[in-house]
């Protein structure tokens, strides 16, 4: 939590103190009920939707909502209201962390971890359920986990009343958060417990695979995929998950309500036999699943978290509802009917029909695209979306283009318009998010980047995490300007990535730990000791592997330390000059001092040259140590010849 800059006071009661988080149509602080002195937690219907009456409404009935329903896993509410145009709603303060920081960056939970927290969050659900409330909302996000593991259901925000169908978003659209719709949520039908149900089952599957079952460019694509996709069995990315964990999921997954658990109670009963090591109901039923709900495999996107308005997917449902017998005979030969009669259809199917046409789907929006597609069995590839003159939403291309014989299972690109260029937008700052969070920063308004992620197998000098789904950096840098639609490109980590060992001569070994933790490295448990002419006693002078080697993450670096400079050799420089000599000796890491010799010691032919050294040539001292040489001078005193002049006698 950050504090806030301007700590205001909502009907003189509530003081805010810290932003805990921003969802899609409200933020949350941190408060204080100076009325009865304890924490709170505010939530705060965003100034530009409080003008409308829908959200208010949709505020308005979170409150009421949660407020009748009084349970040990549900969030309570204590108070609501308005305060100069801005709506609030006052809860418990929980103090913990929400199930979706626990999944960020793929991350993902044991099974039995995943089961009793999943229990807790069916009771909660069933105390609703018979209470006549529908959440339809059930997303990690809306699942707290509080410090002594109780978990807590929130965000009533478009929960209703099983017998109430009306919509708090715009015609031909439904409100939710699309990676954990309900397929009859999906289509805008009406729900029951069983919608809840169903998302309740997303959650779980993201807990132990580390990705929801279905991902997708955009909401609708999503949307599309619950209503006529086919969901993987989460072992298919986790093989260690449970056969019996993955009953109970795939049968909270069923595409038909009737082919699910039929009350939450049922789901909370059969994750508590999982717990206690027993035979879970899920397991012993009849779950193949044919039709919509085989297992295949799904395109890949980062989902939505976002509660939001989503287009109304529409086409025909695929359920197939299982039929029992008591005869095993009976259903033998009318198995093999069907595979015969299958077999048969196919044929005649791909030798009368082999392709279909691809329809005209140019200005029609992208739900009534996909609903067209849908209808005649073409798949979808990925949606694309560029700046045009055509109409925001709407189908500008498509690849292949409309007349074109498709072969069966041939996927198609749409292209969607966004509408004409809009004015400068100013690139945010990622760095350092979770990537899904950074990619729906991005996409979404007002923003609305095409974001494209680079990654690294090898992290860069002074990387902090090893984790692969954190944005390093980003191009173009944040505060640049640019324009919606516009590239951005995000770098992250491979999940094999190297790092580079950072320079560690000259720290102790306590700072040469915290650097190397630093960049996802451990120091070994053993430290070689040596001297060293360079670094003090106890300092690190080098590490295996060296500075700038790749190495993975979690890998142990052994560090050399100085146990103190060490000997050098002593050169001889008798008879080398004065410069010469200096140049030798500060060579070999010695200090020089000099001294002149006795110039009668010293012969004609040993003038500015040294006579002597006080320290033995080839004998060793410490480093730096001074050695003193002798050096013979020129002689300073003068010879005085006396001439007698000669006298001549004559």
């Amino acid at each position: 939590m950050e504090p806030v800059d301007d700590p205001r006071l909502y009907s003189g009661r509530y003081q805010v103190t810290h932003l805990i988080a921003r969802g899609g149509m409200a933020i949350v602080y941190r408060a204080q009920d100076v009325l009865l002195n304890r924490p709170v937690a505010i939530k705060t219907l965003y100034p530009e939707l409080s003008a409308d009456p829908s959200f208010v409404e949709g505020f308005r009935r979170e409150a009421q909502a949660a407020a009748n329903l009084s349970h040990p896993n549900i969030v309570p509410v204590f108070d609501w209201g308005e305060d100069n145009g801005t709506y609030f709603i006052v809860m418990e303060l929980v103090d913990g962390t929400s199930l979706a920081d626990m999944l960020r960056g793929g991350r993902t939970l044991t099974a039995s971890h995943s089961a009793s927290l999943m229990a807790q969050v069916a009771a909660a659900l069933g105390y609703a359920h018979r209470n006549g409330v529908v959440h339809r909302d059930v997303k990690p996000g809306n699942i707290l986990i509080a410090s002594d593991g109780q978990v807590k259901v929130t965000d009533f925000g478009i929960a209703q009343a099983m017998s109430v169908e009306d919509q708090l978003a715009e015609e031909g659209s439904v409100m939710g958060t699309a990676t954990y719709f309900s397929p009859e949520q999906a289509e805008g039908a009406p729900v029951d417990g069983r919608s809840d149900i169903y998302s309740l089952g997303v959650v779980l599957y993201e807990m132990l695979a580390g990705r929801p079952p279905f991902i997708g460019d955009t909401p609708v694509a999503v949307s599309s995929q619950h209503v006529h996709g086919t969901v993987p069995p989460p072992s298919e990315f986790n093989s260690t998950i449970p056969a019996d964990l993955q009953a109970i999921v795939m049968e909270a997954l069923a595409k038909s309500p009737d082919r699910r658990y039929q009350s939450a109670e049922d789901l909370r009963s059969d994750l508590m036999r999982f717990s206690e090591g027993q035979p879970v109901r899920a397991a012993q039923r009849d779950v193949a699943f044919f039709g919509a709900d085989a297992t295949r495999a799904v395109a890949k996107v980062a989902p939505g978290e976002r509660t939001q308005a989503v287009p109304i997917m529409t086409g025909p449902r695929t359920d197939v509802r299982r039929r029992r017998s008591g005869s095993a005979g009976v259903i033998v030969v009318v198995v093999l009917l069907l595979l015969a009669v299958g077999g048969l259809a196919y044929f005649l199917a791909q030798k009368s029909t082999p392709t279909v046409v691809m329809p005209n789907l140019v200005g029609q929006t992208e739900t009534a695209a996909l609903s067209k597609m849908a209808n005649e069995g073409i798949p979808l590839k990925k949606v694309v979306q560029t700046h045009s003159s055509v109409a925001v939403g709407k189908v500008i291309s498509t690849d292949p283009k409309a007349g074109t014989n498709l072969k069966k299972g041939q996927h198609v690109i749409l292209t969607l318009s966004l509408g004409v260029q809009a004015a400068p937008i100013t690139i945010p700052n990622v760095k350092n998010m979770p990537l899904a969070s950074a990619t729906s920063e991005l996409t979404n308004s007002p923003y609305r980047l095409t974001v494209n992620v680079k990654t690294l197998t090898t992290a860069p000098p002074g990387v902090s995490t090893a984790n692969p789904n954190v944005v390093l950096s980003q191009i173009p840098a944040a505060g640049t300007k640019g324009h919606q639609g516009d590239t951005i490109t995000i770098f992250v980590l491979s999940p094999n990535a190297q790092f580079q060992v950072p320079p560690l001569a000259g720290d102790t070994p306590n700072q040469a730990s915290a650097v190397l933790g630093e960049s996802s490295l451990n120091l070994g448990p053993t430290t070689v000791k040596a001297c060293s002419n360079t670094e003090g006693i106890g300092l690190v002078i080098s590490s295996n592997p060296a500075s700038g080697a790749l190495v993975n993450a979690g890998d142990q670096i052994t560090l050399t330390t100085s146990t103190g400079y060490c000997k050098v050799q002593v050169p001889s420089v008798i008879n080398e000059t004065q410069d010469q000599a200096t140049a030798t000796l500060k060579g070999a890491h010695l200090q020089v001092s000099v001294s002149p010799t006795d110039p009668s010691l010293c012969s004609p032919s040993q003038v500015n040259t040294v006579s002597d050294q006080s320290l033995a040539p080839s004998s060793y001292v410490t480093y730096n140590s001074t050695i003193t040489i002798s050096v013979c001078e020129a002689s300073t005193e003068t010879t005085t010849t006396t001439t007698t002049p000669s006298t001549t006698t004559t």
